[in-house]
């Protein structure tokens, strides 16, 4: 029979079928060249390579975490609210690390553990509206607040929130802390979450209720309610509930008496969100009152020895603050925190105080302040006799003549050598004739005598010489370590409501505080290198972690040697010239006194002394709150720097450095061809002021002037339209240095008599302003 065809190729007798070349198998004809067998050695991830690297990155990111997160779910214990100690006494020593000065008590028993029944509805939902509107209804986390408080990190939008629940926050309080780090912040994700799982939401309100702090040492609700109203929290109502909620974002901060702006805008948002949610009428919203709420008494109880350690215990806490502590911290950790105060110093600083106090008219008040120029750690501190009184030492006060030193710094910053020669004579300027008290003057002589004479017409025409007139004045005395912001000053220190500083800066007109000027002082006398000033030397948790170490503080050269140099050899003689008020075993010291005066009353308000050695700079206020006239107890008339704050001062330094290696000054360098102040003494006239009584006073030179505030005269004849070196009053000379730029000084000079609040062609003194209010105590 014929073979059947079948249309295929039939290989013939002796062929091969086709092989793969790679492994000599045959290949099926209807598969190619693909092999018919895989070998079974091969890879899985290199038969299936795309979905190999998924299940291992699924493996890696979800499965192991997941995971690990159980377990960390599962280990997680839930905290209870007695799990937490948080009455841990705080104490302040001084810097022998032995005499304790002050403590800082959360009061006994101030967490005082209630039910949730206990307190009443409008408070807890005042509660959420402040921290967590979706607290019932979250599983313990925000994942939207989460994201949110993120994005606020990256944008650097304050308003974003903190993005952590009343869960997380109790948690945290509880059990993980406050450590800033992705693995606690999982921590306290978890634990939230497991909480929220077996505990219903009134027992975590009700946690959390009983231990967030409120300020005030108050832990807890119910020891809020007792510190802000003196009432049990069963006893709140709407507005009060809705105060203490907003506290809790940030306790001191949002303290009625710490800051009532910040407290009542927080108080309407806890309110409005209160309407938000439902829980309040929004009649009832629109005629809610803000609460008036007790004083705080707790500090009362805080203060140890002398009550002038309050004063010094408020600044410690500022520091602390202002270095990352917060106030739970302090009243949670049991802080040993050592202080740069010199037991020695502050006993010296409290007797000299009250020694020279002890016969002053009933309304004077007196503050100094003691530092080590070399690192700025206060040695010593005075703000006032009251523990919890007002704070002098931290409060702005017109400087008077003190402030010329920033003047004549900024000059020899400028190449104007202390050998300069200036007039003396009365400034005139269209019918406005400026004077020095007394009829003083120098004819015409250097700047060296003129600061040591305290010449104000003298200083105006040295001021006008400068590039920027005025505010070089200012950004020597800011370079120098005057601070640029004070606590209850609206503007900038040493501005006109923000604006460039009127002539008068150069004369003290612009408040600034006593520690200020120790500060700026103690720079000069380091020879330009400034030192931030400090109370704080270390810091120690109870459980040993040193939390803030400022025993090796950087200084800065902000001020050329030179120039600093220069300015304290021209201030060298100022003490000895001043009622001999020259250190005992003639120690070199530089020194400057400054008065300011009461209105155009003719009396005085504020009288200064300041002066250093190298290792020692002190300056020393005396005064009045009363805006009454400022008396000498010793003399019985008006009061100079040169008269009882001088005495304070030579007390403080002469027994706080017996004992101590006598030191020098360093040479000055050479300024305008000029090292160092020149010999000339100039001719001076006028008259002295004062010379009788009080136990204090014999011998010496007493200028007798108001040096911070210049007088006035009738109009010079034909009313000169430029400062001249003639014009009437004291002493004659020759005119304004031929370098003199200031073409706009009569503008300059209204502008400073309007600044001084006094009013053109009047006789008598030049006016001053009333008394700076000091500053809340412990302020800035």
């Amino acid at each position: 029979m014929g073979q059947e065809n079948t249309g295929r190729a039939n290989p013939g007798p002796g062929k091969d079928k086709p092989t793969n070349r790679s492994s000599g198998e045959a290949s099926s004809p209807l598969s190619g060249n693909r092999t018919a067998h895989r070998d079974p050695n091969q890879s899985l991830f290199r038969r299936h390579p795309v979905l190999t690297t998924l299940a291992v990155l699924a493996i890696i990111f979800i499965v192991i975490p997941v995971i690990i997160v159980g377990i960390m779910y599962q280990r997680q214990d839930i905290p209870t609210p007695e799990s937490m100690s948080t009455n841990q006494i705080s104490e302040i020593y001084a810097q022998d690390d032995s005499t304790l000065m002050g403590r800082i008590v959360p009061p006994e028993g101030n967490r005082n553990i209630i039910k949730i029944d206990d307190v009443p509805v409008h408070v807890r939902n005042a509660v959420l509206a402040a921290e967590d509107r979706t607290f019932y209804s979250n599983q313990g986390f925000d994942p939207i607040g989460i994201a949110r408080a993120a994005l606020g990190q990256v944008t650097g939008e304050s308003s974003a929130g903190g993005g952590s629940t009343i869960t997380q926050q109790y948690v945290k309080n509880t059990m993980v802390g406050d450590e800033v780090s992705y693995e606690r912040k999982a921590k306290e994700i978890l634990t939230s979450a497991k909480m929220t799982s077996k505990w219903s939401k009134d027992q975590i309100l009700e946690g959390y209720l009983n231990t967030i702090y409120f300020g005030r040492g108050a832990y807890g609700i119910d020891a809020a309610a007792q510190a802000y109203f003196n009432k049990p929290v069963s006893a709140l109502t709407v507005s009060e509930g809705a105060l203490l909620a907003g506290t809790i974002q940030s306790p001191s901060a949002l303290d009625p008496f710490a800051n009532r702006p910040a407290a009542e805008q927080r108080w309407n948002y806890v309110l409005d969100g209160m309407v938000d949610m439902g829980a309040l009428p929004a009649d009832e919203r629109k005629g809610a009152q803000f609460p008036a709420i007790v004083e705080d008494a707790a500090p009362l109880q805080q203060n140890v020895g002398h009550e002038s350690n309050g004063p010094i215990r408020r600044q410690v806490l500022a520091e602390l603050a202002n270095s990352g502590i917060s106030e739970d911290m302090v009243n949670t950790r049991g802080l040993r925190v050592i202080t740069t105060i010199d037991p020695e110093v502050q006993n010296n600083v409290i007797d000299s105080v009250e020694e020279v106090m002890s016969y002053q008219p009933e309304a004077n008040r007196a503050a100094a302040v003691s530092m080590d120029p070399k690192s700025g750690a206060v040695r010593g501190y005075y703000g006032g006799n009251e523990a919890e009184g007002w704070d002098y030492a931290n409060a702005p006060l017109q400087t008077g003549s003190t402030f010329k030193i920033f003047a004549l710094a900024a000059a020899l910053d400028q190449g104007i050598p202390l050998s300069q020669q200036i007039s003396s004579a009365p400034v005139t300027s269209g019918n406005i004739t400026i004077t020095n008290s007394e009829g003083m003057s120098c004819g015409t002589c250097s700047v060296a005598t003129a600061l040591e004479k305290s010449l104000n017409t003298s200083f105006i025409r040295l001021q006008t010489m400068l590039e920027n007139g005025p505010q070089d004045t200012a950004d020597m005395a800011h370079k120098a370590g005057i601070a640029k912001k004070i606590p209850g000053l609206p503007d900038e220190t040493l501005t006109e409501g923000g604006e460039p500083p009127f002539e008068g800066v150069v004369l003290g007109q612009y408040p600034v505080r006593v520690l200020d000027m120790a500060t700026g002082l103690s720079t000069f006398a380091n020879e330009g290198m400034y030192h931030k000033p400090h109370f704080v030397k270390k810091v120690i948790a109870a459980d040993g972690e040193v939390l803030l170490d400022n025993s090796e503080m950087e200084g800065e050269q902000r001020v050329n040697k030179d120039v600093a140099n220069n300015l304290i050899s021209a201030m060298e003689p100022i003490a000895g010239a001043s009622r001999n008020h020259a250190l005992a075993g003639g120690r070199a010291s530089a020194a400057k006194s400054g008065t300011a005066q009461l209105l155009d009353t003719g009396n005085n308000k504020d009288a200064w002394f300041i002066g250093a050695t190298p290792s020692l700079s002190t300056a020393v206020w005396m005064g009045t709150d009363e805006n009454v006239p400022l008396y000498s107890g010793g003399s019985g008339g008006s009061m100079f720097g040169a008269m009882d704050p001088a005495d304070i001062w030579k007390s403080i330094m002469d027994s706080s450095l017996a004992g101590t290696e006598y030191e020098s000054f360093p040479d000055p360098g050479y300024i305008g061809g000029q090292a160092g102040a020149p010999g000339d003494s100039g001719s001076s006239s006028g008259t002295g002021q004062g010379t009788g009584g009080g136990q204090s006073y014999t011998g010496g030179q007493d200028y007798g002037y108001t040096d911070s505030q210049p007088s006035q005269q009738a109009p010079a004849q034909g009313g000169q339209q430029a400062p001249t070196g003639g014009g009437t009053g004291g002493g004659g000379g020759g005119g304004a240095p031929a370098q003199d730029p200031a073409q706009n000084f009569q503008d300059q000079v209204n502008d400073f008599l309007d600044g001084l609040g006094v009013e053109g062609g009047e006789g008598g003194g030049g006016g001053g302003e009333a008394p700076a209010e000091p500053a809340p105590p412990g302020g800035g």
